[in-house]
């Protein structure tokens, strides 16, 4: 069995992907944004999942994470799930928290990073970007700069497999009750490409939709981009991937 964390696993595809792998036996961490949110993990936590809390619009709140849970059991796996839609904490949450986890984190082999088809409608311009969450950010170009980095981690980490995965537009708070896509569909992925030993799950560099690898932006899949997007995220947290 396989140690994964989940991050945002207070509700939604979060929670059911947290709660689907405990089930099958796996050792998960969960994660939530405050002490408040974290109640609603009460029930993973009476089984056995880990609950670690830290908002990840704070930077230092992410390296306290990294830092507490590079002093236990190393992780097999991490599913990057947490995510918002709109408002100042997108480029904080989409893209800079995952990039310092997966920068600071010691020991997972494998890396899932959540997507969405809206990185199809994302620039791949990085001048002028808020990193810091001053003013709203663009959903669709935080999910574009996120598909990239787990394209350039398959790049350049040969020994990890890292892929990202569009859940689809599925009911949750985020997606809305009105949602039209499969909400079981919506965490199965991620949950497979953490933890199979099927051939398939066993690759690397994907852009994955309810179990079929698809052709992402072409921007995913250039390197020059993938090589700014990382520089300019090193510069920005002061941490080299």
């Amino acid at each position: 069995m396989s140690r994964i964390l989940v991050t945002g696993s207070a509700d939604g595809l979060g929670w059911r992907a947290a709660d689907s792998l405990l089930s099958a036996g796996h050792d998960v961490v969960v994660h939530a944004r405050n002490d408040e949110r974290a109640r609603n993990l009460d029930p993973l936590v009476e089984r056995g999942a880990r609950l670690v809390v830290g908002d990840f619009m704070e930077r230092d709140a992410v390296r306290r994470i990294a830092a507490e849970l590079n002093g236990t059991e190393p992780l097999d796996a991490v599913i990057h799930n947490a995510g918002v839609w709109s408002g100042p904490a997108v480029m904080p949450v989409n893209i800079i928290a995952p990039y310092l986890l997966t920068a600071l984190l010691r020991g997972p082999r494998r890396l899932v990073y959540l997507s969405s088809s809206s990185h199809f409608g994302g620039h791949p311009l990085l001048d002028g970007v808020d990193w810091w969450g001053e003013s709203a950010g663009s959903y669709s170009d935080s999910k574009l700069f996120v598909t990239a980095l787990a394209a350039a981690v398959a790049r350049l980490r040969p020994g990890t497999l890292s892929n990202a995965v569009d859940p689809g537009w599925v009911p949750t708070k985020m997606g809305g009750a009105g949602a039209p896509d499969d909400l079981e569909q919506g965490h199965r992925t991620q949950e497979w490409l953490a933890t199979s030993d099927e051939p398939q799950a066993l690759t690397s560099g994907g852009y994955w939709y309810h179990g079929e690898r698809l052709e992402p932006h072409r921007s995913v899949r250039d390197e020059t981009f993938q090589d700014r997007l990382l520089q300019a995220l090193a510069e920005e947290t002061g941490t080299a991937l």
